[in-house]
């Protein structure tokens, strides 16, 4: 019978636990990071709505230019993205606008879920920028979304809206559209 090195042997046994370590640490601190509460990637660029708010439930009332009401519910599972625009919109809140419905287009196939709301008094020369192309017009009936209207002139704040109504995020006045734009195509697949 052959005896075994005791040096050898201890150092067959370091090498299988280091390899046996290498699978293990990152399960470990996957675990350390959710026990945490970190979570990847969940940081938006919008605002979350605090206490959340869903529109149908408060029976919020969106009255569209053509006189019909809007519904927040649709045939099909479509997100909202809803324009509240300050005092005299012009010629910034009209680029943010464009931005937004750039943004829009930017989905691709998707586009088709997501639908625009403007709401308020649409911008001076909105028959020659197309804002009627992308953009659905009504307002607000009892004026429940005034909270997230801005008061700075020129300017325009959106809110999120999910398919069944849930207010998801608010994106203030001088919000960056290149953000809205992310997470738009992060939650819109």
């Amino acid at each position: 019978m052959n005896t075994v090195d005791p040096k050898s042997l201890r150092r067959s046994r370091m090498f299988l636990l280091l390899i046996a370590l290498v699978f293990a640490a990152p399960m470990i601190a996957a675990g350390l990071l959710t026990w945490s509460g970190w979570q990847p990637g969940a940081k938006g660029n919008g605002q979350p709505i605090q206490p959340q708010r869903n529109f149908v439930d408060e029976k919020l009332q969106v009255q569209l230019a053509d006189g019909q009401a809007y519904a927040w519910r649709d045939s099909e599972p479509r997100m909202t993205l809803v324009a509240l625009a300050g005092p005299g919109c012009a010629k910034e809140c009209l680029a943010t606008l464009t931005s937004m419905a750039a943004a829009r287009v930017t989905l691709n196939r998707n586009q088709s879920r997501l639908r625009l709301l403007y709401l308020g008094t649409p911008p001076a020369d909105d028959d020659r920028d197309g804002m009627k192309n992308y953009w659905q017009l009504g307002s607000d009936v009892d004026g429940k979304l005034a909270m997230y209207r801005p008061t700075t002139p020129d300017s325009v704040s959106a809110v999120l809206v999910e398919s069944d109504g849930t207010a998801l995020s608010l994106y203030p006045a001088g919000f960056d559209p290149s953000g809205l734009r992310k997470d738009l195509q992060k939650v819109i697949k």
